[in-house]
């Protein structure tokens, strides 16, 4: 682990700190930075290319990226002397390179806390909606084939009484368990630490060592890990062939987390009942086929769209910089080995 004296910033900044900022975020956030920094914004909310990245890391203070923007070794060694800060718009910093920065002493600050709920809900959201067929009963009103209610047609499955796996104890992984008491699902956990017996009593959850034997005995399996060399593909062929035949994938986490290869040739060949994805391994290229299945709930990584979420994540952003301009080690540095 990472002493946190390694990452204390060296110098104050004197009048306001240089602040560029990737993408578009919201109006009052934005304000804000106006007020408090000299701040650059990006008006048309384009994606960055490596190079505009790059040249913002010559010139800034600070700047502000989010998940879109992939900073890696080399865009680190070419930044100038004066970037200090890596504010991230976002709890995830796999896309940036940690040791990189730290061996050039820029600070790396995240949001964490301030997408819980709404990806938790999200995650509940995407579970009714496969489990209940909600996207295929959709998809037939609008090309105007609903021919009427029928008792043996649209039929998806009940939540209660069902095993819900989740793969990641954490803060959304507990919300999601939390969640899951009020639809009658048995929770079941696998994560790197058990959680104390008060918190498994709490949330009525039962923790499996054995990955595998988790994969295997849910009906419904959630992914709320971080992404790392770890968990890369920690869901590949192998393990989508242990699932029920009619179990659901649902992943608000990562896209890379899952084999995305061997995700559709199990849908397809339905040797799994469906998936609800908010996340992919491509990004933003999704495969057709996911689009096109019947039985797949798909969303355009909307887990943490809300206001509210947003806004804190900007405020969080912001007090970070402030910190870290007024000499003081910002409360949400990352220490690269707690990631």
């Amino acid at each position: 682990m990472t002493s946190p004296a390694e990452y204390r910033p060296a110098r104050r900044v004197e009048g306001k700190p240089s602040v560029i900022v990737t993408r578009r975020l919201l109006p009052e956030t934005e304000s804000r930075m106006r007020e408090l920094f000299d701040a650059t914004l990006n008006a048309d909310d384009h994606v960055m290319s490596r190079d505009e990245l790059v040249a913002a890391m010559q010139t800034a203070d600070v700047i502000v990226p989010t998940v879109t923007d992939r900073i890696d070794a080399e865009m680190i060694a070419l930044a100038g002397p004066q970037l200090g800060l890596i504010a991230n718009f976002g709890a995830g910093t796999d896309h940036i390179a940690l040791s990189a920065a730290r061996a050039r002493k820029i600070i790396v600050t995240n949001t964490p806390g301030v997408f819980t709920d709404d990806t938790a809900d999200m995650t509940i959201a995407l579970i009714i909606s496969v489990a209940r067929r909600l996207n295929y009963g959709g998809r037939t009103l609008r090309a105007d084939k609903w021919e009427g209610w029928a008792p043996s047609t649209m039929l998806g499955h009940r939540l209660s009484g069902k095993t819900l796996g989740i793969i990641g104890m954490g803060r959304i992984g507990q919300a999601v368990a939390w969640r899951a008491r009020a639809f009658g699902l048995n929770v079941v956990y696998h994560t790197r630490h058990r959680l104390p017996q008060a918190q498994e009593t709490m949330f009525g959850a039962r923790f499996e060592p054995d990955l595998d034997r988790l994969v295997a005995e849910a009906d419904i399996l959630t992914l709320h890990c971080p992404a790392s060399p770890e968990t890369q593909h920690i869901i590949d062929a192998r393990r989508i062939a242990l699932m029920k035949p009619d179990a659901y994938l649902v992943n608000t986490a990562r896209g890379n987390l899952v084999e995305e290869e061997a995700l559709i040739a199990a849908l397809v060949e339905g040797r799994i009942g469906g998936a609800g994805l908010d996340v992919f391994e491509h990004e933003p290229q999704v495969d057709p086929r996911l689009i096109a299945h019947h039985n797949v709930a798909i969303l355009p990584r909307m887990g943490s769209a809300t206001f509210e979420g947003r806004m804190a994540s900007g405020d969080k952003v912001i007090a970070n910089i402030r910190f870290w301009a007024d000499g003081h080690r910002p409360p949400d540095q990352v220490l690269e080995g707690l990631v």
